[in-house]
């Protein structure tokens, strides 16, 4: 049986406990090859849905109706941030997989539409 708190080769304890905030985030944070790909798909499922949603209550407590839905298509422009993102070689694998979350849930939300559309039309018909 081993020590749990015997270090290992690296020189960090076997339980991998983190004591302050200036200590380094555990190695499955650092190097772990699926975490930038798995956090940044399911913050592109995220930002796709959440940002319209408060982008659209903003403006209609902020603005009248008429304007509110003059304005909302500006909410594109919150593409820039994960586009950008490509840009710097660090932040490169997160973006590429946080487009790949915005683009599968946009079209999973309008297949879904079109799918419901094509029933309704169908039984009503």
């Amino acid at each position: 049986m081993s020590d749990p708190g015997a270090s290992t080769a690296d020189g960090h304890a076997g339980n991998e406990v983190e004591d302050g905030p200036d200590s380094e985030p555990s190695w499955w944070h650092r190097s772990h090859p699926t975490f930038a790909g798995l956090v940044g798909f399911f913050t592109g499922v995220a930002y796709v849905i959440v940002i319209p949603g408060i982008y659209a209550t903003l403006l209609g407590l902020l603005v009248s109706d008429s304007s509110a839905r003059r304005l909302f298509p500006l909410v594109a422009l919150v593409l820039v941030v994960p586009l950008a993102m490509l840009i710097p070689r660090k932040t490169r694998r997160f973006a590429q997989f946080m487009l790949l979350g915005v683009v599968s849930t946009a079209v999973v939300i309008g297949l879904t539409a079109a799918l419901v559309v094509w029933v309704m039309v169908q039984i009503e018909g």
